[in-house]
């Protein structure tokens, strides 16, 4: 390990300062952990990735089209996400939500988005249901069955699936936004797992990550299943890059392999690269933090002298408004679906400024260039990808 750096405070209520050690919720960082522990029951035969959900969850209805195990890993599903139904259901995501709760959305659908295989959509419904596959199949909680199969064996000691709100965890950070400068938390209390709700450290991350080196839990096998990347509508390469929890990329002409999180506060990435074998984990409890921002320039400075120049050309996200926002901005109110991600999202005025309004992720401020007609936004999703309003008018939907 190279270096491990503490910066602000855990709890703003105690003056609890962040360490390396400190615990955190990582959110969707989980989604690969709970795809290893799948694949692990799958190198030992005790299920297959080609096997229909019911036959491991029966109370799944049967659709259509057959839905496989691969396919929630690969989020090629069709199934519909948690989070988007809860809130249409009048859920608050700061409500106390539990595997329950997500079971019986689940046994009310009855159809797929589309059919499985053939598109790419996100859906943390899908992980749940993994989460549900792993102890149904190894008879054990899927706390535990994590617990003594992977955090333990590789040493992360101080990382666990959270599945009880009521959870006393030592040594936890809590998560807060700044509202017009002042701090306020931001309330997670979640209690399911599969999708989300890790709790884990900087340097557990570290620990973990360095196992697609040491192969200490798992084998060749398991590791080549969780970077292999589906083929969606008979297409190699789809879903950009999205293998099992992990997305397999390139950074500055290396390979990488990374996922972020983002839950009330909390915001994660975490970033393997293969070739040089370098782990990087950034853990944060600011909704403000681009946790990907900051591990992009960790690998800027960690592998200097391996990295590929810089590609100058490519435009950057603006932070701040360039300029205040016109009377026109109210009419740009409404529902949106973003083809980019593949959701349907609502746009309001919040503090004078026009942003994208999500019920995980907060608000999340466009902006728009002095001479320009265009708004643009940073994703919550990808660090680099940027996405614009226009882009969403043609399927607008009124307020």
């Amino acid at each position: 390990m190279i270096a491990t750096r503490g910066y602000g405070l855990a709890q703003l209520e105690f003056d609890i300062p962040v360490t390396g050690e400190t615990i955190f919720h990582v959110a969707s960082v989980s989604k690969q952990f709970t795809a290893f522990a799948v694949i692990l029951l799958a190198d030992e035969g005790m299920l297959g990735l080609d096997d229909e959900i019911q036959g491991h969850l029966p109370w799944v209805n049967r659709f259509e089209h057959p839905v496989t195990i691969r396919h929630l890993m690969n989020h090629t599903s069709g199934i519909r996400d948690q989070w988007e139904l809860l809130a249409l259901a009048g859920w608050r995501l700061d409500d106390f939500i539990t595997t329950e709760d997500v079971r019986r959305l689940m046994k009310k659908q009855v159809d797929l988005n589309f059919e499985p295989g053939s598109e790419h959509m996100y859906s943390n419904m899908g992980y749940t249901l993994l989460g549900e596959i792993a102890p149904a199949v190894s008879g054990r909680s899927f706390a535990d069955f994590t617990r003594e199969r992977i955090f333990d064996p590789l040493g992360m000691s101080r990382t666990h699936f959270h599945d009880d709100h009521q959870h006393v965890v030592p040594g936890r950070a809590y998560s807060y936004f700044s509202d017009a400068g002042t701090w306020k938390n931001l309330v997670l209390s979640y209690a399911n797992a599969g999708a989300t709700s890790l709790f884990t450290t900087a340097i557990d991350l570290l620990l973990w990550l360095d196992n697609f080196r040491t192969l200490a839990v798992g084998s060749e096998e398991v590791r080549r299943e969780m970077i292999k990347i589906p083929r969606i509508g008979g297409c190699a390469g789809g879903g950009a890059g999205y293998a099992s929890g992990i997305s397999v990329d390139e950074y500055r002409g290396q390979a990488i392999w990374s996922h972020s999180g983002g839950d009330a506060g909390f915001r994660s990435f975490v970033s393997w690269f293969p070739e040089v074998n370098v782990g990087i984990s950034v853990v944060s409890n600011v909704a403000a933090t681009n946790a990907g921002g900051l591990a992009s320039e960790v690998a800027d400075l960690v592998l200097a002298d391996r990295l590929e120049p810089r590609d100058e050309t490519a435009p950057e996200v603006a932070t701040e408004p360039a300029e205040p926002l016109g009377a026109d901005a109210e009419g740009l109110v409404g529902w949106y679906f973003s083809p980019e991600l593949d959701r349907l999202l609502a746009v309001a005025i919040a503090d004078g400024e026009l942003v994208l309004r999500h019920p995980r992720h907060g608000d999340l401020a466009f902006t728009k260039e002095a001479g320009d007609d265009v708004f643009r936004g940073a994703s919550f999703f990808a660090n680099a990808l940027t996405f614009e309003l226009a882009t969403m008018v043609s399927r607008r939907h009124s307020s």
